[in-house]
Formats: C-alpha cells, sequence, structure tokens
C-alpha cells in the first residue's frame, strides 16, 4: 500500500514538474513572439465588416470566420443536454413509479 502512494507521489510530482516546465517556457504575455498577437487579430478588426457583411465583429468571427468550429461546440452542448435530459427524464420515471406503487 506504501509502495502504491509513493509511485502515486512520485509520478504526480513529474506530471507537475513537466507542466510547470513547459508553461515557463511560454513565451512572454507582451513579447512579439506570443501567439496572441499575430496579424490574424489585426485582420478580423479591420476586414470582418467588409469581407462577412456583419456590424458586430465578434459575430462576424462565431459566424462567419469559425462557423464549423462554432458548429461542432453547438453540437456537443445539444448532446449533453439531451444526455442529462434523458437520465432526468428516467430518473422522474422510476420516482413516478415508486410512489404509484406505495
Amino acid at each position: 500500500m506504501m509502495m502504491k502512494r509513493v509511485l502515486t507521489l512520485v509520478l504526480f510530482l513529474s506530471l507537475f514538474g513537466l507542466l510547470a516546465h513547459n508553461v515557463m517556457e511560454m513565451p512572454g504575455k507582451f513579447t512579439v513572439d506570443a501567439p496572441a498577437y499575430n496579424d490574424t487579430t489585426q485582420h478580423y478588426l479591420d476586414n470582418a465588416p467588409s469581407e462577412t457583411g456583419a456590424i458586430n465583429v465578434v459575430g462576424a468571427i462565431l459566424a462567419d470566420y469559425r462557423a464549423f468550429d462554432t458548429l461542432g461546440e453547438t453540437i456537443v452542448l445539444f448532446t449533453s443536454i439531451v444526455a442529462v435530459a434523458s437520465i432526468l427524464k428516467v430518473t422522474d420515471k422510476k420516482t413516478r413509479e415508486e410512489s404509484h406503487d406505495e
């Protein structure tokens, strides 16, 4: 039992060290090499209204530039809602049957 705890602790500390090292190696927030600061952002801000016809830049990005990604996220959310609703429906049906039996 003690060996299992030690092995788990070593594995956890190794993974935490790897994560910490990778975070420290990431480009800084205000450096030119940071992935968030590239030409794409400026392109969206400058050209979204003319390329998409949308007034809202955020809406243009979600509905036009990233439409397939947004569709995928919507499908995942819909599937999870249906799964939760079906589980709650089954639980509700069992509760009704138990209350009718008494």
